[in-house]
């Protein structure tokens, strides 16, 4: 078992030392974008930390992301520690090269939520904000029951038989799929895109340019928490299936990890805004291959967990020992206090990611061609 006190910490700010120590350490280049505006909770300054390991100019390279949404943050940051202190780190094939993003919404990651400064989710904020939004008419039926005035159990009621009157009239698939898509009409609420681009979309195009021109073609690893079962990775791939960037990362992976996957056991909702795709824009028609990763935590019992991050944010009192206990069941949904699921979670990481090394190192120019 991974001892997971090497990879873990316990806040964004010992999150960011553990990181930049373990970089330093690995001979990695460090950079740093700092937010222009906001500061975490005791002042402390907010940075996206940035370490390559390997030739900047390697005509392969993976990204690998940690933080976009924040409450995720202190198990991606884990994932990119462990592998950074693997020996897989230290045999870095010829020809490619590793650019480790940390804590790409640093204002989610410090503060313990999952949105940025402007409650916006950072993934679904990788949209066109120049041509019309996409509708979800199945979130705005539900939403007026969606976070109440108190966090009681009689107050959760009528949201849980909006949901069950949903899911009986349009089926499980459409009712997840309105919960996670996106939403671009209700500030407050959750899967909240935004109206404009989010600091941390611009900062990303800035490390794009900063640091991947010489890519030829890119992996991407972004880590994240929620979907799946206890402890096991669920991946969320989205070249197009059938392409040849989707059969890379069936290669890389395996099939039953990529082909048809079923979050929650439903069918995927259509999501809008990844941070996937802005990559995908931001390196101008260049190959990527990637994937969301997911460890899962307390299946769909996390959107339960997401409705309580809004009310923690808008509606609770400023602090009491209920609003601790509230805060605290919520950090653990999303990032479980087990040594068991920390310890798996990053032995797994280290795994994945060395899957995605050697795919770049033997990804055939034929694919590349294709794409």
């Amino acid at each position: 078992m991974n001892d997971f006190t090497k990879s873990f910490a316990l806040d964004y700010t010992g999150a960011r030392g553990k990181f930049v120590a373990t970089a330093t350490a690995l001979g990695c280049a460090l950079s740093q974008y700092r937010h222009p505006t906001k500061t975490g909770p005791d002042g402390e300054a907010l940075l996206i930390d940035v370490a390559r390991l390997g030739d900047p100019g390697a005509p392969s390279q993976l990204v690998i992301i940690s933080g976009t949404h924040g409450l995720e943050g202190l198990s991606g940051s884990a994932a990119q520690i462990g592998w950074m202190q693997s020996e897989f780190a230290r045999a870095l094939p010829r020809g490619v090269s590793v650019l480790f993003v940390h804590g790409l919404n640093p204002y989610g990651f410090a503060w313990g939520t999952r949105t940025t400064e402007n409650n916006v989710d950072l993934n679904r904020n990788f949209i066109d904000h120049d041509a019309p939004y996409p509708a979800n008419p199945g979130y705005a039926t539900l939403y007026p029951h969606q976070v109440p005035d108190e966090w009681t159990p009689a107050a959760l009621v009528p949201y849980t038989d909006a949901v069950s009157a949903y899911q009986t009239a349009h089926g499980a698939d459409a009712l997840f799929d309105a919960q996670a898509r996106g939403q671009y009409e209700f500030p407050q609420g959750t899967n909240y895109g935004g109206t404009q681009r989010e600091w941390s979309n611009l900062a990303l195009e800035t490390i794009v340019a900063d640091h991947l021109g010489a890519a030829e073609r890119v992996g991407f690893i972004d880590w994240h928490t929620g979907i799946g079962d206890w402890a096991k990775s669920f991946f969320l791939c989205f070249n197009d299936e059938g392409g040849a960037l989707h059969g890379e990362a069936v290669r890389w992976w395996g099939k039953d990890r990529i082909v048809g996957q079923r979050p929650h056991n439903v069918a995927r909702p259509n999501y809008q805004g990844l941070v996937f795709h802005g990559l995908s824009k931001f390196l101008a028609g260049r190959p990527m291959v990637g994937a969301v990763i997911e460890f899962g935590t307390r299946g769909p019992h996390v959107r339960h967990a997401l409705r309580l991050d809004q009310w923690l944010k808008f509606k609770a009192e400023a602090d009491s020992e209920r609003v601790r206990l509230l805060r605290a069941d919520l950090h653990d949904c999303f990032v479980p206090v087990s040594s068991h699921w920390r310890g798996e979670t990053t032995e797994q990481a280290i795994s994945i990611t060395q899957q995605a090394v050697e795919g770049l190192t033997t990804w055939s120019l034929a694919a590349t061609t294709a794409a």
